[in-house]
């Protein structure tokens, strides 16, 4: 059997495995194991490999911002931030949309996880927002959607991930997501202000300046040690204090006398018990992540990259054309699988093609985190979605409508502006000095 045909076949097993709901690390598992008993690939060699990769540092980032979201949400930081940006927006119409958008970007971004931002605001936001007139659908896909800005606001688990098989500068990555992320963020809020105006919304009366000032300043006060999060995680890494891994470890510490001790929002109890819904969680992204390598490597020796590039080049030649193929690629590849194990996938196979239509490794990890993001909310996968769901105790026919709007206005244009406007990415880390 000629490679090609053996590499087509295992990929129609891996997405039958993943279309019969067959949990994600017995997907990969099937995969390697075909290419190795049919493709000629050494399991022995990959397993020694994929071990070595294991046991760097870098990877430990990944269950170090589980943990941390985790802890984060738990801790009572969470609420604290959402008080403090209620205070200066919550009354007017359609702020306290505006109040779930950035608070979910800001706390996903903490924790570089989608999860925690539904998780952590969802049950704080959601029945505020349904009680002054929120349709409950659109209140979890407005939170949902918002959620998987914490994907691309540094610190991101994906972009780590990225950083780590490619061999990129994980700093000038963080950056490179910051533009488009931002540009989302504001583009929610608008659409939400927008939609608002035609929702009969209860809100508080307008406050004077004066009164605003207060609470937000008393607000303020109390959220002194969850508004210091951000500034000691980010400010570290950029700051060259610590790793992202180190500074993943540090925010999970961090939360831990935080809630116990200032928010008193924390027992013994509930450290053990989101201490073990973390470990479950990490040890099946762990296992999947194994065989995701094993996978990755084996098409790289099998030289797939480089049949890639052949095939792409006997379509068109046109860069144009090529980057939107890769780009509606990225998108049905984040529909069947999460983020992280896409970009393990895909980003040894598809950054060759990049570099030879003229990207660079930056710019093209930007590319490949907004469309894998975007996997997040969009079915069949869409776990974020199903969380919100659970969360916001919905319906998916409710949720349905919302979120392909937040995503088809606010979220495809910027996937494509990436793509095609490299400032957007790139600027930051140029400025910043990662790039030269």
């Amino acid at each position: 059997m000629s490679t090609l045909t053996a590499v087509l076949i295992d990929i129609v097993l891996l997405v039958f495995l993943l279309l019969l709901s067959v949990p994600l690390p017995y997907c990969f598992a099937g995969a390697v194991f075909f290419m190795t008993v049919v493709g000629g690939a050494s399991m022995k060699s990959m397993m020694v490999w994929s071990f070595t990769q294991m046991t760097g540092s870098v990877l430990l980032a990944s269950p170090m911002f589980i943990l941390a979201g985790t802890y984060m949400g738990g801790s009572g930081i969470a609420s604290r931030l959402l008080d403090v940006a209620d205070a200066f927006v919550g009354h007017i119409k359609g702020g306290l949309g505006v109040v779930a958008t950035v608070c979910c970007a800001v706390i996903g971004a903490i924790s570089g996880s989608g999860f925690t931002g539904v998780a952590a605001t969802g049950p704080i936001m959601i029945p505020r927002m349904v009680e002054q007139g929120y349709p409950r659908g659109y209140a979890t896909a407005l939170v949902t959607v918002a959620s998987v800005l914490g994907l691309l606001i540094p610190p991101s688990v994906t972009l780590v991930m990225y950083g780590w098989v490619t061999e990129t500068s994980i700093l000038a990555l963080f950056l490179s997501t910051v533009g488009p992320g931002i540009l989302i963020t504001i583009i929610f809020c608008i659409i939400n202000l927008i939609d608002c105006r035609k929702m009969d919304l209860k809100t508080v009366a307008k406050p004077t300046f004066g009164q605003m000032m207060s609470n937000a300043g008393k607000k303020s006060v109390v959220a002194i040690p969850a508004l210091l999060m951000p500034v000691i995680i980010l400010g570290g890494i950029y700051g060259g204090i610590f790793t992202p891994t180190e500074a993943a470890a540090v925010a999970a510490v961090y939360s831990i006398p935080v809630g116990f001790f200032i928010y008193r929002a924390m027992t013994m109890k509930d450290l053990y018990r989101m201490t073990k819904e973390s470990a479950t969680s990490i040890g099946s992204i762990m296992t999947m992540i194994v065989f995701c390598l094993m996978l990755s490597q084996t098409l790289v020796l099998l030289q797939v990259p480089q049949m890639i590039i052949e095939m792409f080049y006997s379509i068109t030649d046109s860069s144009v054309i090529m980057m939107i193929i890769i780009n509606l690629f990225l998108f049905v590849v984040g529909m069947i699988v999460n983020d992280s194990t896409g970009m393990i996938l895909c980003a040894p196979l598809l950054l060759p093609l990049a570099l030879t239509l003229g990207y660079h490794p930056v710019q093209f990890g930007a590319i490949m985190g907004t469309n894998l993001a975007m996997g997040g909310v969009t079915p069949p996968y869409a776990s974020i979605l199903y969380l919100g769901m659970r969360v916001g105790k919905c319906e998916f026919k409710d949720i349905l409508g919302p979120t392909m709007k937040f995503l088809l206005i606010g979220y495809v244009p910027i996937v494509f502006l990436t793509t095609y406007w490299s400032p957007l990415s790139m600027w930051l880390p140029t400025v910043a000095g990662y790039i030269r």
